[in-house]
């Protein structure tokens, strides 16, 4: 079975060929950091106009380095939500145009919950597992069931994660995006230098809060008198990052144990696992609990279309169609 996965919910123009034996036959992202840097975060329009000068380009490449046809294909799988709606607009609609000139089936793909199940593809995770989803605009703890089976114990309040990252390097003014040149510049700071606060890390709560710690970064950063206060500062941050992610994540496992929920193993998925920091310490922290945590390669951590196909074939396989009609959405909730 050959599925094709075209994705446009933000700032990516990706599309990816995979089979149903867990192959990914091509891969192909445009990525449009260059279009959004000088504004020091993704502009909805700028990004829209863009997906619509790439995604053919990239649906050609796709289906090249594939070495297939659409005639080959057994349906195509597109982004339909959550994201940036002019986006998805674009990538929804060549994705149904694809699929109705070449008489496929058609379906509708949740790029948050193809985030969610990639660790399928690549490490041959079983249900249930719990789920850490971290990205630029989504934070939620998951217990994944099944592909349509969800139940989420916490979620931001305010701002993501991956947000949260961004917005630091962007009041650092070292750049975008922020992720990335945040875990280069911790690696040569000193964590001890600032102290920063927790959010919501006193109630046993499982939902997330990050603006307050953005505003301490801020309040600290006035008080920055040289560049290695910048990068103490940014390791600072990256470390408070990682004791509230472990602190929820403790509080998950510790849920699961109550109800006796067996999960296989604990997955983060979304750009933020893309910070091996971030990794390594939520390695130790599972094996504490005994469990394995798995995150998926680097390449596949951001918006990227094999995760779309990959969905696309987990649908398949469950019957599970759209019409052409299926409206874009800019959000669509896990459950």
């Amino acid at each position: 079975m050959l599925v094709l996965g075209i994705e446009s919910s933000c700032d990516e123009t990706a599309a990816a060929v995979v089979n149903d034996k867990k192959e990914i036959l091509s891969n192909v992202i445009y990525s449009q950091i260059a279009e959004h840097k000088s504004f020091g975060g993704v502009v909805p329009e700028i990004a829209a106009r863009a997906h619509l000068e790439k995604i053919d380009i990239v649906v050609r490449k796709a289906l090249s380095d594939a070495k297939v046809e659409l005639s080959y294909l057994d349906a195509v799988a597109g982004t339909c939500g959550p994201g940036l709606i002019g986006g998805v607009i674009v990538g929804a609609t060549f994705a149904k145009s694809l699929a109705m000139s070449s008489g496929l089936p058609f379906i509708a793909v949740n790029h948050i919950k193809a985030h969610a199940l990639c660790p399928r593809l690549t490490n041959d995770v079983a249900f249930p597992y719990l789920l850490m989803l971290a990205s630029g605009g989504h934070c939620q703890l998951c217990i994944v069931r099944d592909v349509d089976d969800f139940e989420v114990l916490g979620a931001t309040i305010d701002d993501s994660v991956g947000e949260a990252f961004d917005k630091v390097a962007k009041l650092l003014e070292l750049g975008y995006p922020g992720g990335p040149v945040i875990e280069k510049n911790a690696k040569l700071g000193n964590d001890a230098k600032f102290v920063l606060p927790h959010p919501m890390c006193v109630k046993n709560t499982m939902d997330f809060s990050f603006s307050g710690l953005k505003t301490a970064v801020k309040v600290a950063a006035e008080k920055c008198e040289s560049e290695q206060d910048k990068i103490d500062l940014c390791a600072a941050f990256q470390k408070t990052v990682i004791e509230i992610l472990r602190y929820k994540i403790t509080q998950a496992i510790k849920h699961c144990l109550k109800e006796k929920i067996k999960i296989s193993c604990v997955v983060m998925s979304g750009g933020v696992a893309a910070n091996q920091a971030i990794c390594k310490s939520l390695t130790n922290l599972c094996e504490e609990f005994h469990l394995n945590f798995v995150a998926p390669p680097i390449r596949l951590c951001t918006d990227n279309g094999a995760m779309i196909a990959w969905l696309g074939i987990e649908k398949y396989l469950s019957h599970e169609f759209d019409e052409l009609n299926f409206a874009p959405r800019p959000r669509w909730p896990l459950n």
